[in-house]
């Protein structure tokens, strides 16, 4: 009979370590998991980030080209009030 309780003692472990193994190989699957999710997450931000600073270089492009045009807009109303002024002048005005 000892022999018995023994076994029965020595099964119980051996379920009680499966159950804790079993519990241990799906903490690793849900972490892997976890990994794997942050990795395409981060994978996904990086393709985010180059896209937005593709947008920013384009927007800052414009933005220049704008400023230029600006100027040159600014420079010739300049030049056009100053041949009216003279015109102006020019005939008693």
């Amino acid at each position: 009979m000892p022999e018995t309780v023994s076994l029965d003692a020595a099964l119980a472990r051996l379920d009680t370590s499966i159950d804790r193994l079993s519990a241990a190989v799906q903490r690793r699957r849900g972490a892997d998991g976890t990994i794997a999710d942050l990795r395409d997450e981060v994978t996904r931000l990086g393709e985010d980030r180059s896209r937005l600073a593709l947008d920013l270089d384009g927007a800052m492009l414009r933005a220049g080209r704008l400023e230029d045009a600006n100027k040159e807009v600014s420079r010739r109303l300049v030049a056009a009030m100053e041949s009216i002024r003279a015109v102006l002048d020019a005939h008693g005005g």
